[in-house]
């Protein structure tokens, strides 16, 4: 009633599962999670939401206490909305939120040489070698793909990825690039992926005429 007379498609779930199902079949730019759900905790709903996807999650929930908020926001929710709460407030944290959505562009994307992604179908491939990575190398590896050719701070891939920024996940960030990178070894994996210094990574455009230049995503 609220969302679609302000041009949102929206589609509903009344439990954990189905909103799980529904997010994996139409891949929504936000979903908007309620942790009191009839078979689940919503926690639980939001932990399974970050293995797979980096679709912004905006919780709403009876639980007003600062210990809910924070285990919200630990697990991976972008924001927190406690009830009850006005209309217009809602939509301006949903504006806030579409604000940080990167342009993903859909079909076969040539990051660089023959290292191939689909951002649509989630498939990775080089040389015609398909890439098999864990869920976390491969939200990794598209949110390098989406801001290719720039600077991906390790404080925004761990907010990310994980939901948070912390010392504890930064070096579980470095265990998993290095890993990622010694699956794109074989195929030229360090001209791909470049940590640039202390500060984050990038995924190269391109192998050649490069820039000496890369604007930062913090």
């Amino acid at each position: 009633m609220v969302l679609e007379p302000q041009g949102y498609r929206v589609q509903e779930a009344e439990c954990g599962s189905g909103g799980l199902q529904k997010t994996a079949q139409f891949k929504p730019d936000i979903v908007i999670l309620e942790l009191e759900l009839p078979d689940r905790d919503g926690l639980d709903v939001l932990r399974a939401l970050q293995e797979w996807n980096e679709i912004p999650v905006l919780v709403l929930s009876h639980r007003n206490q600062d210990y809910a908020k924070v285990a919200a926001l630990d697990a991976g929710a972008r924001d927190y909305l406690t009830k009850p709460f006005s209309v217009a407030e809602l939509l301006a944290r949903l504006r806030v939120l579409q604000r940080a959505i990167p342009n993903v562009p859909e079909g076969p994307m040539l990051i660089a040489g023959d290292l191939v992604a689909n951002l649509s179908t989630h498939e990775i491939t080089c040389r015609g070698h398909a890439l098999r990575l864990t869920r976390k190398e491969e939200a990794l590896f598209y949110l390098l793909a989406r801001y290719a050719g720039k600077v991906v701070t390790c404080s925004h891939m761990m907010r990310s990825v994980w939901g948070l920024d912390s010392k504890e996940r930064l070096s579980e960030l470095r265990v998993y690039m290095t890993n990622l990178r010694k699956k794109l070894t074989p195929y030229g994996g360090e001209m791909f992926i470049r940590t640039e210094g202390s500060v984050g990574y990038s995924l190269a455009l391109s192998l050649k005429g490069e820039s000496s230049f890369n604007p930062v995503v913090s």
